[in-house]
């Protein structure tokens, strides 16, 4: 598996872009939490900074590359991703809520991913019943920030890194 890591500061309401950095240690790409206007971000902060966000992947040059955002339309609640390279759009949403533990999906018509969410150990990314992708984000408590680890696997049916990070800021680090 090819190895990423990357910070997320602990105050959420933070728009600094956070550096990614390859296993060599060079960033390649930078995450940032983003608004559509100041009107949004004035906002999210009666709602704890956590729904009208958006999580851009972006390039070296500044270019975003992909997009997660959070969606909430007559009381339900979803991610949507978008992938600004391609024109590609993906549904990230949990399904199987009345029939006990919601799984979370990542699906655009022509694949499903799941989802394991965990909060203390590895999320996982899973294609076909194999584990294409893992996330882990460890909160160091004095810095009050994520030291976060990505890991891709090459048998992943998506191999941009991008569409990964934005979607694991959006839906596993902030959440429903």
């Amino acid at each position: 598996m090819k190895k990423f890591t990357y910070q997320a500061l602990g105050n959420i309401k933070s728009t600094t872009p956070q550096p990614i950095y390859n296993e060599q240690g060079i960033q390649i790409q930078s995450v940032q939490r983003i608004y559509d206007n100041g009107l949004k971000k004035l906002l999210d902060g009666y709602f704890d900074y956590r729904y009208f966000l958006k999580y851009e992947v972006i390039d070296l040059a500044g270019k975003p590359l992909f997009q997660a955002k959070k969606v909430f339309r007559r009381g339900k609640v979803w991610f949507e991703g978008k992938d600004l390279v391609r024109d590609e759009n993906y549904l990230i949403n949990y399904e199987n809520w009345r029939i006990g533990v919601p799984e979370l999906f990542i699906s655009n018509g022509d694949f499903k991913m799941k989802v394991d969410k965990e909060m203390e150990s590895w999320s996982t990314f899973i294609v076909d019943d194999v584990v294409v992708a893992k996330w882990l984000a460890v909160y160091d408590e004095q810095k009050d920030l994520f030291d976060i680890t990505f890991e891709l696997s090459d048998q992943s049916p998506i191999q941009d890194i991008a569409f990964y990070i934005a979607i694991a800021q959006a839906a596993l680090f902030i959440g429903v």
